[in-house]
């Protein structure tokens, strides 16, 4: 009984001794709530301000982590971290994204590993993705791989922040947050006039007719409420949504989500967009199999495929697209100085080469083909351009990365006016282009060609592309002497679109067919379970089944079989009377016997 030992009673020492639990402690128990009381830590999934699981977690440069509903007001009554009390301003808010299982569990983006209290949590300053500590030391800093393992965004060991170290539990301990210490209240007004509301800390349901006696009373006792005061504070906190998201935004656009500062309620559900799968499965299945970190999954689900992907797939986009270029050519004369603009249409060829015209009709409805110059011109070669800078080292696609090289297809260096993409290697596309002024067959699986320079359009584009063969260049560098300036890049016809609004109309038509299918299908489609179609309201039948003399229903077999009934009630016969009065039967035609066989078995 006693404490290490066999003794069956407990000695006085050990019963007044701090760390006894027991109902009967003694006086010693008091000094626990003296600076040596026991740690408490704080959990990693609540807000070091509210004390509670946080819902938009963001954390200081110093690891500690707040909901963005409670340190907004915090900073701005007081501008200081309420952990450590030193400075601390709103836009130093990190936004923090956990992922999480399909039970909801945080975990580890890399290893699925469930995060708990006594996991090594850090986080990336530059994307907010949070990591436990040892994927990133095997993976990061050990490897030397400065990149973030889920965005590939860059980033330093400075940007590497610890959130929770096992190590080091004084970071949690509650006893030591600046606020907790000094007794300073943290509660938001709205929160405040909730502890005040008598309602709400009072069993209402319990006090009978008391009930209706302090409904009144909470109502005299509310205090006035200044809605503009709210909406301001709420405009408040969604302005800080809106500018952590757009920072983080800025500084990893592939992962970050814009928040929707959109407060009204939508009075009908929008249709959700229809989603597109590819031809593999998403593979969970054979993970959740071989790894104990996944939640297991049983069925073979097709992995979904974005509108992107899906759009630019070969041989989606069949219809052809149309970009006119107005160039500025110099005088053939070389004392002259005027100029003269010309027009260059260019057919893209979208079946063959998607991404590479998809990104040529973005940059040049983004203006980056405006004022640019055709900086390298080869006689009976081709003529190049596309690059902002005019150096012919520059550019970038619509994608700020480099894209793959599309060289399968019937398209063909065989002629002249074969518009391509240029390239410094393999899989280096990025905006510019060329425009061949013969047939180059030595550039075959080099360079994808995404369309031509238009012949119908009576000749005016050829013509054009004769005068830009003709421009005097520099002999070593092959750029023009006097620059040849695109002044604008018009999208004529979008073939990605008209695709996108056909497939809108298409899924549109589908929707209100399967709302009328839902509803019972339209007036002359409906029919009864027999078949038979039901006519409508206006149609002269009565929402019956057509049948003969337009009677329907059940009720024709009634009608025909009242009918058929004598006045005896003999059925099944017809009665006939003359004009003596004299009613006698109709003769019924005798049934040939059939001879052979069993007959109708009236005999057994």
């Amino acid at each position: 009984m006693g404490k290490g030992t066999d003794k069956l009673y407990i000695t006085h020492s050990e019963w007044a001794s701090e760390d006894a639990y027991s109902a009967s402690a003694g006086s010693g128990v008091s000094k626990s709530n003296t600076a040596g009381a026991p740690f408490r830590r704080l959990p990693f999934n609540f807000c070091a301000i509210s004390l509670q699981p946080f819902s938009h977690p963001v954390c200081s440069p110093e690891g500690a982590i707040f909901d963005i509903t409670n340190i907004l007001p915090w900073l701005k009554k007081h501008g200081t971290n309420p952990v450590t009390g030193a400075p601390l301003k709103s836009t130093e808010l990190i936004k923090l994204h956990f992922a999480k299982n399909d039970d909801g569990e945080m975990v580890d983006p890399v290893t699925f590993k469930v995060f708990t209290d006594n996991t090594h949590l850090v986080a990336l300053r530059n994307t907010g993705n949070v990591f436990a500590y040892d994927t990133v030391e095997r993976l990061n800093i050990k490897a030397k791989n400065w990149r973030d393992l889920v965005s590939e965004e860059e980033f330093s060991r400075k940007d590497i922040i610890t959130l929770q170290d096992p190590q080091s539990i004084e970071s949690r301990n509650l006893s030591t947050f600046k606020y907790l210490q000094e007794g300073a209240n943290t509660a938001t007004p709205e929160q405040q006039r909730e502890r005040n509301d008598p309602s709400r800390n009072v069993n209402t349901a319990a006090l009978g007719n008391g009930a209706s006696i302090l409904k009144p009373k909470t109502k005299t006792a509310e205090p006035n409420i200044n809605p503009d005061a709210l909406a301001s504070n709420k405009d408040s906190i969604l302005r800080t949504l809106s500018a952590i998201s757009s920072s983080s935004k800025s500084q990893n656009p592939s992962l970050s989500t814009p928040i929707s500062t959109d407060t009204t309620t939508p009075t009908s559900n929008p249709p959700k967009p229809q989603t597109h799968h590819a031809l593999h499965t998403t593979g969970l299945a054979a993970a959740s199999l071989t790894s104990t970190g996944l939640t297991p999954h049983t069925a073979a689900d097709l992995a979904p495929l974005s509108q992107e992907t899906y759009l630019l797939h070969p041989r989606r986009v069949r219809a052809p697209g149309y970009v006119l270029l107005t160039i500025c050519l110099p005088s053939p004369s070389p004392s002259s100085t005027t100029t003269t603009t010309r027009h260059l249409t260019l057919t893209l060829l979208p079946e063959h080469a998607p991404r590479a015209c998809f990104n040529f009709l973005a940059l040049a409805r983004t203006g980056s083909y405006t004022h640019t110059i055709l900086h390298r011109n080869i006689p009976s070669f081709m003529v190049q351009g596309g690059d902002p800078s005019g150096t012919g080292r520059g550019g970038a696609s619509i994608w700020n990365k480099p894209f793959a090289d599309e060289l399968d297809g019937p398209l063909k260096f065989d002629k002249r006016g074969v518009l391509a993409m240029a390239n410094k290697g393999k899989n280096t596309n990025t905006s510019q282009f060329f425009i061949t002024y013969r047939p180059c067959m030595h550039l075959m699986r080099k360079h994808t060609i995404f369309g031509r320079v238009e012949e119908e359009d009576g000749g005016e584009s050829m013509a054009t592309l004769g005068m830009l063969e003709k421009v005097e260049v520099e002999a070593e560098s092959n750029r023009p002497v006097r620059e040849v300036r695109v002044l604008e890049a018009k999208v004529l016809v979008d073939p990605f679109e008209a695709f996108l609004e056909e497939a809108g109309e298409k899924e549109r038509v589908e929707r209100e067919r399967e709302e009328v299918r839902r509803k019972g299908g339209e007036e002359d489609e409906r029919v009864t379970w027999t078949g038979k179609r039901v006519k409508g309201v206006g149609s002269g039948g009565g929402g019956k089944a057509e049948g003969k003399g337009g009677e329907g229903g059940v009720g024709k077999y009634l009608k025909g079989d009242a009918a058929g009934r004598s006045v005896d009630g003999k059925q099944g016969r017809v009665m006939e009377e003359w004009e003596g009065g004299e009613t006698i039967e109709e003769e019924q035609p005798k049934k040939k016997k059939i001879k052979g066989g069993f007959g109708n078995f009236d005999s057994w």
